[in-house]
């Protein structure tokens, strides 16, 4: 079987390298990257550490709009779409690739396959829930990281196509983490102590595309009594060029880091603090405490679980959260055992026959 596999943002090339390893083995995959993160650190990084096997095409689309970028992909993943006759493509999540992936494969008539499918913010001011719900619409066949994902397709009346696998990022987990302690020397690198410093990520356009609502956040950094380990993401950096902050001395701004790195600084914050999807769940998988900085999230499981909070962008409820969040000692393994590629690969299989 001929799969086309699309990849595009830091959360997809993590859930592609078990994923590709899986379905390499039985199958032919071309890896299609669309060039949605271009930036090295925030994309060839991933490539060289997660051992990812070279795109077959990268497409170069960069940064714009969610309309430009959209676009751009759209027209250009139709050429490669035309032009290799897959058999299926896949999808990953809720970026703007896989809404170019899931639009561009439904216009030729390619079956697709979303992984992470079901999943659900039911916030429809924020372009990933967008993203989400297209995707899934155009799907055929929908796998699901959560069982609360297959829940939400069931109420939105989607079940013939539905199946559990469990969550890539937690078998990319399990597999880096031992690399990731014996090569990355990130803590000495900064300077930190094991459970001494909060790691904190802020990326989303809810966030840093607000300016007041981005500077509540960071300026609470400046409010906190431990050190604060802060990768800035090149969109935050570049909504903060207009607008600086005057850092105090326990916040350390890094530029982003590599995969490795970033699961060692995971592993070892006493807190994380983010409004990455990906970062909560390495968060759970880690039993790390982690505040979310915003107001809903679609990895609910991780809240009703105790071991995530939400706070949203408000300085009095993230300090709170920050000197006062404990979870429970009980960390239910909610997102599978690590298998999660393989049972991916054994169902094209299974599908094809």
């Amino acid at each position: 079987m001929k799969i086309l596999s699309i990849v595009g943002a830091r959360p997809e090339f993590v859930q592609a390298a078990p994923v590709s390893r899986a379905l390499r083995s039985r199958h032919q995959e071309v890896l299609v990257h669309t060039g949605q993160h271009y930036d090295h650190l925030m994309s060839q990084t991933f490539f060289d550490e997660l051992a990812l096997p070279r795109p077959a095409y990268n497409l170069e689309v960069g940064s714009g709009s969610h309309a430009f970028q959209t676009a751009q992909m759209l027209v250009r993943l139709e050429a490669v779409l035309t032009m290799e006759d897959p058999d299926v493509l896949v999808v990953r999540g809720d970026t703007n690739s896989t809404l170019a992936g899931a639009l561009a494969a439904s216009k030729v008539g390619t079956p697709i396959v979303h992984l992470e499918a079901g999943e659900r913010s039911f916030n429809r001011s924020a372009p990933e829930e967008i993203n989400r719900l297209v995707a899934d619409r155009l799907a055929q066949h929908h796998l699901c990281a959560s069982h609360t994902a297959i829940e939400h397709l069931a109420e939105e009346g989607i079940r013939s196509s539905v199946h559990w696998i469990g969550d890539v990022m937690l078998d990319a987990t399990l597999a880096n983490l031992p690399i990731a302690n014996e090569r990355s020397h990130v803590l000495e690198r900064l300077q930190l102590t094991p459970g001494a410093y909060t790691l904190v990520t802020v990326h989303r356009a809810s966030n840093t595309d607000d300016p007041e609502r981005l500077h509540r956040i960071l300026n609470t950094l400046n409010a906190m009594t431990e050190v604060v380990v802060f990768p800035v993401h090149p969109r935050t950096c570049s909504a903060l060029r207009d607008r600086p902050i005057h850092w105090a001395d326990h916040v350390k701004p890094v530029e982003p880091v590599g995969y490795l790195d970033m699961l060692v600084l995971e592993q070892h914050a006493r807190l994380i603090a983010t409004d990455s999807g990906g970062v909560q769940r390495e968060a759970y998988f880690l039993g790390v405490p982690c505040v979310t900085l915003r107001d809903e999230t679609e990895w609910t499981e991780t809240v009703e679980a105790g071991w995530n909070t939400l706070v949203g962008a408000d300085p009095e409820r993230i300090l709170e959260a920050w000197s006062g969040f404990t979870p429970p000692t009980h960390r239910p393994p909610i997102f599978g055992d690590g298998h999660a590629g393989e049972r991916i690969a054994d169902f094209l299989e299974q599908w094809r026959t």
